[in-house]
This record gives structure tokens, sequence and C-alpha cells, in this order.
């Protein structure tokens, strides 16, 4: 009886429209400066995805790594991440949100200072692992945090600026890796993570996560810090409170739960997505893109600084559509042209070893670069994680948020390390299965991705999960 009173509650809370939706969807300085200090190791990220593409040939010269080697050492953020993404569902259930970022800072902190003063490729690569443990934690807690606490009318938005500060620390790396010293580098990338540990003590605790342990009047303490002091924010944290008491009572939470038939749209969607955006070659062009311009014939430290101003605008517009397109049409843009950008540079590397059109190629294989991450920057590179901290509800967002979290992360390992060893057997080859798996993936995003924006959290997932 108590289970069924709840439940219809909690229909009734979402079919209602709040008195104070007014307060709903305010954007006060508190989100503002929430999302500033979460994407900061969004910042740091994006340095550690593009660090090994301009100091490939300073840091094998200098400690005299072979092929192998500094591909082992590009992979090892991957495997550091899947190691991350295995504990952080966990970890940001049992010591918040906010304590799970301090421990992303740690981990990363230590391993740019590694990365910066190695004096052998031992700590060399226990500098990257420890910074790719930091990066899995931050992949899942960053989208998770931001879109707990937005409002819903901007929260793609808000969780797409996980995207676009990756970006930003792309751009830095990309910019000046030719031509600072790659310990600089790894300085300058530890730099967000000091600022973060200091803006974690001024944001607030994600409502829905003090929902979950039971601390109601917390609930309503953290909205009245995100939504203004003056804001009624009783309906918002009743239905934040009933939905999430719903789901509790209806599920214990083990790990088997995710396997119900009624999540097994969202477990397939996460997955799938997560497949997507690695497979279709995301990490190993990001890793070794001056490999492909040096392969090409195109200046690196050209293609670097161009690529580093190009990635910001075009992650800008991920941030401005998501919420006025949605969610499914970005993604299907977006795989589509990077379908067409690799199957382009393919036939771009066709041509040259045909010795056609020598002096244009190397010019269209960058070209066609641009197009590439230009498409990945507005819906696959981030779209993915804020769909996944969308449609996951509490009660299995730890277990099905780690398996996303560890498939994108094991998946990205396997095309971070493969990826040199591919290019070296057929530069046309590798980017024609990337085209071939853009593609495919527009099939599974028109039949299973949902659309999600303009839902609040509990909407969504209770449609999704049949409960409405």
């Amino acid at each position: 009886m108590v289970v069924e009173e709840d439940r219809s509650m909690e229909e009734g809370l979402i079919r209602q429209r709040h008195q104070n939706d007014r307060d709903d969807r305010r954007i006060t300085a508190c989100v503002i400066l929430s999302t500033f200090v979460t994407v900061c190791s969004s910042f740091s990220f994006g340095c550690a995805s593009g660090y090994t593409s301009g100091s490939e040939t300073a840091i094998r010269k200098e400690l005299d790594l072979s092929l192998a080697e500094f591909s082992a050492f590009g992979s090892f953020l991957n495997l550091g991440a899947a190691l991350g993404a295995f504990c952080s569902g966990q970890l940001a259930v049992t010591i918040g949100r906010r304590r799970t970022l301090w421990a992303c800072d740690l981990f990363c902190i230590f391993g740019w200072l590694s990365i910066a003063f190695a004096k052998d490729v031992l700590w060399l690569d226990a500098g990257r692992i420890s910074l790719g443990i930091g990066v899995g934690l931050i992949s899942y807690v960053v989208p998770v945090y931001i879109a707990e606490i937005t409002p819903k009318h901007v929260r793609g938005a808000f969780t797409s600026s996980n995207q676009l500060f990756q970006n930003c620390g792309m751009s830095i790396i990309y910019f000046f890796g030719t031509i600072i010293n790659w310990r600089v580098l790894a300085i300058i990338g530890a730099v967000p993570c000091l600022v973060q540990v200091v803006g974690i003590y001024f944001i607030p605790e994600s409502p829905r996560w003090l929902a979950k342990i039971g601390s109601g009047k917390e609930v309503e303490n953290s909205l009245h810090q995100l939504r203004g002091r003056d804001a009624d924010v009783s309906g918002e944290a009743a239905e934040i409170q009933v939905m999430t008491k719903m789901l509790e009572e209806d599920s214990k939470s083990n790990f088997c739960d995710m396997f119900q038939k009624k999540y097994r749209r969202t477990l397939v969607v996460g997955i799938g997505l997560m497949l997507i955006q690695q497979l279709s070659g995301a990490a190993g062009i990001t890793y070794y893109s001056n490999a492909i311009f040096r392969k090409a014939g195109f200046s690196e430290t050209l293609g670097s600084m161009i690529f580093g101003v190009f990635v910001i605008p075009k992650a800008l517009m991920a941030v401005i559509f998501v919420d006025k397109w949605g969610r499914r049409p970005l993604l299907l843009a977006s795989a589509a042209g990077m379908s067409i950008g690799s199957l382009a540079i393919g036939g771009c590397f066709t041509l040259q070893g045909m010795n056609i059109l020598p002096e244009l190629t190397p010019v269209l294989v960058f070209i066609f670069i641009l197009v590439y991450f230009g498409c990945f920057a507005i819906g696959v590179g981030g779209l993915p994680w804020v769909i996944m901290s969308e449609i996951f509800p509490i009660n299995i967002k730890v277990s099905a948020g780690t398996i996303v979290a560890l498939t994108s992360w094991t998946s990205g390992w396997f095309v971070s390390y493969a990826f040199n060893f591919m290019f070296e057997w057929s530069a046309q080859g590798t980017f024609y299965i990337f085209g071939v798996v853009g593609g495919a993936s527009l099939t599974f995003i028109w039949f299973l991705v949902p659309e999600t924006k303009g839902q609040s959290l509990e909407e969504l997932q209770a449609s999704l999960t049949g409960t409405t």
C-alpha cells in the first residue's frame, strides 16, 4: 500500500505544473559557479586527451621510447580511466558528488606531476595511469552532478559545457604543444585541478544524492542555494524525494537490477552510444593527430595550431543548440559528418598512394580532419555523457553508469593502442573502418536513442522505465 501511495504521488507530481515553475527555471549565480568549478576538471581531461599528439616527438627523443612504448603510454590514459570508471559510480553514491570530484583532483594532480618530472618510462606510465583514473572518475561524476543541479530547460547546455571545456583544454595543448616543452605542458594540465580543489568548498552537494541518503532538509537547503534563497523549492524537492523513495523501494539497487526489462532500453542506449563514440576513431585521431599530419605531408605545427583554434567554436555550437534542436538531431548530424569525414580522409590517402594530386592531398586530409572533429564536437563527443546522466534512475545509476563508463574507456583503450599499428598497416583502410562505424551508428541513433530535452530527470526516467 505504501509503495502504491508513493507511486500515485509521483504520478501526480509529474503531471502537475508547479506553481513555482518560474523559480524552477531560474539560472542563479550558484548554478553557474557550481558548473564552472565542476568543469575545471573537464579542462584537465581535455589536456590529457590532446597531450600525446604534440609531445610525441619530444618525449620519444628525450626518453628514448620506441613506437610501441609510446603507444602504450598514450593508451594508458584509457586503461587508467577504465579503472576509475569501475569505481566511479559507487564512489559518487557513497561519498557524494563533491568529494568524488576531490578524489579526481588527487589522481590528476599526481599524474600530471609524475609526467612532468619523469626521468624514465616507468614514472611516465605511472603518471598516465593515475591521470587516467582521475579522468575515469571525471567522465562519470561531472555530467551527473551538472545534470542533477541545473534547471531542466538549460540542462543540456550546462551539461554540454563538460565537452566544451574538454575541447578548451585540448585546444590549449594543441596550440602550444609544438612550441612549449612537454614537461611545462604537464604542469599546465594540473592547474585546473588545483582551482577545483579550492572551488569545491563553495558549491552545494547534489540535491538528488542528498535525497538518496535520506536527508530531506538538506535537499531543500541545496535547492535554495541553487534556485535562490527566495525561491519556493517545495514542489521540486517533493518530486525529487518521492521519485527517489519510490525507486529505492521498487528496487534495492542490486547489480542485476539494471538488467530488468524496464531498464533494458536505457542500458542498450548508454552502452551503444559509448561504443559509437570510441569505435568511430576519436581517441586514436585525437591522441595522434600530428602523426596523421606527418603522414599526409602537412605541417605539424601549423596543423596543431589551426586545429587548436578550431575545436572551441565547434564545441560551443553543441552548448548553444542542444536545448534548441535536441539531442537526437545533433547526434544524427554528428555521426553523419564523422562518417563522411573519415571516408574522405581514407579517400585522400588512397589518392596519395596512387600519387594522384600529390600537392593537394595534404591540404584535403587536414580539411577533412577538421570536418571530422567539428562534427564530433557538436554531438558524439559529448552528448553520450549528457544522455547517460539523464536516462538512468537513481537506483541503478551506480551500476549502469559504471558499466557504460567502462565500455567507453575499454573500447577507447583498444582504439588508442591499436591506432598506430593500424595506421602503419594501412592509412586509408583505418579511416574507411572508422567511416563504416560512423555510418552504422546512424541506424542505432535513429531507432533507439530517445529525445531527452525539456523534461525533468524524474519525468524522463519515469517515462523510459514505464512507471507513468
